[in-house]
């Protein structure tokens, strides 16, 4: 494997990250997970704005223009004979003494490399279950922070019962999944949380979204309440990784007769063709 370290391609075994940096003693960083398919990084500008803009949120200040950065990870997926799996990018705001205060002039550091592919094709097809927990994370969720340990609390919970993802209620109101964002189907109109500063505004959500005005699809941007959610005709969510994925039952209450829904699977075979259709196009301009 070779990883981008700052902007230097090297190997593995020679990427070293200093025991100060802020990424490591305070999570104090932003990144990014994007996905590959056949050789090409499925929305990859608007990954890298994302991160671009939480590290703005943050007060990191990046000089590398965007499509530098792009350039880059192009070659990586390159170097490493990428057809499909995924890549993590990270940028710290850099090495200092250990201090909560830190100097502005401190130089970011950004670590990028290749994540193996796993399939959720078999996950897609069956759905899956899901626990629901409060939210009581910061109210910056909007930023894709390296602070995740909350997160990481609920997800193991999942776990831990043979769940694929906790559904985070804050107020009453769903907010997203601890690595996704949820959508529920009520008498065949979609309805998500707004992307205020509540949740992340997925990469995947904001393409589905734009699939659906494409289509004509109805949908509605507002909250919804836990009850709203129980009583869905059908649930999912959405993430780089898991795409368009059903979820079946929550809390031990089955949805769609335990079966993904007609019109989840409608936004599964739209969100593919739309992969298929960029990455093609990709290909075909290069």
């Amino acid at each position: 494997m070779k990883v981008l370290l700052n902007d230097e391609i090297i190997e593995r075994n020679e990427a070293k990250v200093d025991i100060e940096d802020r990424g490591y003693q305070f999570g104090d960083g932003v990144y990014e997970v994007v996905n590959i398919y056949d050789g090409v990084p499925f929305t990859l500008k608007e990954h890298i704005e994302r991160l671009y803009r939480s590290a703005k949120e943050i007060g990191i200040l990046l000089n590398e223009q965007p499509e530098h950065l792009c350039n880059r990870l192009l070659e990586l997926i390159d170097v490493n004979n990428m057809t499909k799996g995924g890549l993590y990018l990270q940028i710290s705001r850099g090495v200092s003494n250990r201090s909560h205060h830190y100097d502005q002039s401190l130089t970011p550091q950004l670590v990028a490399y290749p994540l193996p592919y796993k399939s959720v094709e078999d996950a897609q097809t069956k759905g899956v279950e899901a626990i629901t927990a409060e939210d009581m994370r910061w109210l910056r969720c909007d930023i894709k922070s390296l602070n995740l340990l909350y997160n990481i609390m609920v997800k193991q919970k999942a776990s831990e019962v043979g769940a694929f993802e906790t559904i985070l209620i804050r107020d009453s109101f769903v907010t997203e999944g601890s690595s996704s964002n949820i959508f529920i189907v009520k008498d065949g109109i979609l309805q998500t949380h707004p992307a205020n500063n509540l949740i992340l505004n997925g990469i995947t959500r904001t393409k589905l979204l734009e699939i659906m005005d494409v289509n004509g699809w109805e949908y509605k941007i507002q909250p919804f309440h836990k009850e709203a959610l129980m009583e869905a005709d059908e649930v999912f969510l959405t993430s780089t990784t898991s795409e368009v994925m059903p979820i079946i039952k929550i809390d031990g209450v089955t949805f769609s007769q335990a079966k993904p829904g007609p019109y989840t699977s409608k936004f599964q075979a739209a969100f593919r063709e739309a992969v298929k259709t960029e990455t093609k196009t990709t290909t075909e301009k290069a």
